[in-house]
């Protein structure tokens, strides 16, 4: 068994065809399909079923593709190590991020990284928390940006920013003419919310006290993958929602007149950049979160906000 062989079955997983992940592993399909035959008679199993298409992995080939991408993550650690002790800051590094950041963080992020001498090169993919987590611990990314604390032993968290939580209302609503909304008098049924994968979501019925109840009086619920669509939600529907701060300093001048304060309220939600505890590349995580910095307003860096923040679901 090599590595070559486990690059290779990560490929074909990738791709689901032989031949296109041939390509992007630079060999023939013939010399890529005799290497993973031969890593398939080694083991005496078979990680591919070719009689499907597109080809898809075996049970156990599920199993051994997810311990690859393991394994290789910790070969690839021989050579960081070696990069962090020479300081040396050049290289990929695969970043998730929670949908709730990516929309408003990430152009932001990608205008600071094209205004600087950065050599690394950061490839990021926007994905939920969960899956930050799975990926982060199998090796698929090097790190995560999301909410925290995710208090999973397995993964080191490094704090980065706070960001504060508002309400943004339609002009129909009964409180719209409050300056600040007090959230004891909101019926959590009447907050348009985030659906079940997004940690917002559970931040949010928390910081309303209270779960979301049935309602016998509604005639339509919706609940929803994108802030986005919440905010044109209560835009045609009424109600309200309950969004981050770089989300409402992001919306359209026409509608910064929806949002409203939380009264007594100085809850915040943490942002992290989430690494394995394998990870070695420290100095490569310090440059990241110094980007990220870069790209979000001074006033959330206060780490004395860290007090005030609210436990993550997921």
């Amino acid at each position: 068994m090599t590595i070559q062989q486990l690059e290779y079955i990560i490929a074909v997983d990738n791709y689901r065809h032989f031949a296109k992940a041939a390509e992007a592993c630079y060999v023939t399909q013939p010399t890529l399909s005799m290497m993973i035959q031969k890593l398939e008679d080694e083991l005496d199993v078979k990680v591919f079923d070719r009689m499907v298409q597109p080809v898809a992995p075996t049970e156990i080939g599920e199993k051994i593709i997810k311990q690859a991408h393991t394994s290789i993550f910790h070969f690839n650690q021989i050579k960081e190590l070696v990069n962090n002790e020479k300081d040396i800051l050049i290289g990929n590094f695969k970043l998730g991020v929670i949908p709730t950041i990516a929309s408003y963080l990430v152009p932001e992020l990608l205008r600071f990284i094209n205004q600087s001498e950065i050599e690394i090169n950061l490839l990021m993919q926007e994905i939920p928390t969960y899956v930050i987590v799975e990926n982060v611990l199998n090796g698929k990314i090097d790190g995560g940006l999301a909410a925290t604390p995710l208090k999973n032993p397995h993964l080191v968290e490094i704090p980065i920013y706070y960001e504060k939580f508002y309400a943004y209302l339609s002009p129909e609503d009964e409180f719209f003419d409050q300056e600040e909304i007090d959230l004891k008098d909101i019926d959590i049924r009447h907050v348009w919310l985030l659906n079940d994968i997004h940690c917002l979501r559970g931040q949010v019925e928390t910081l309303c006290k209270k779960k979301k109840e049935d309602d016998q009086h509604k005639t339509a619920n919706y609940e929803s993958g994108s802030l986005d669509t919440l905010i044109n939600i209560v835009d045609y529907n009424g109600g309200l929602t309950i969004i981050p701060e770089m989300t409402a300093m992001g919306l359209p001048e026409e509608k910064q007149n929806n949002l409203r304060k939380i009264k007594g309220d100085v809850s915040v939600r943490e942002i992290s950049l989430v690494v394995s505890r394998d990870f070695v590349r420290q100095k490569m995580a310090g440059a990241i979160v110094d980007m990220i910095k870069g790209a979000v307003p001074k006033s959330m860096l206060n780490p004395e906000l860290k007090k005030f923040v609210i436990d993550v679901q997921y």
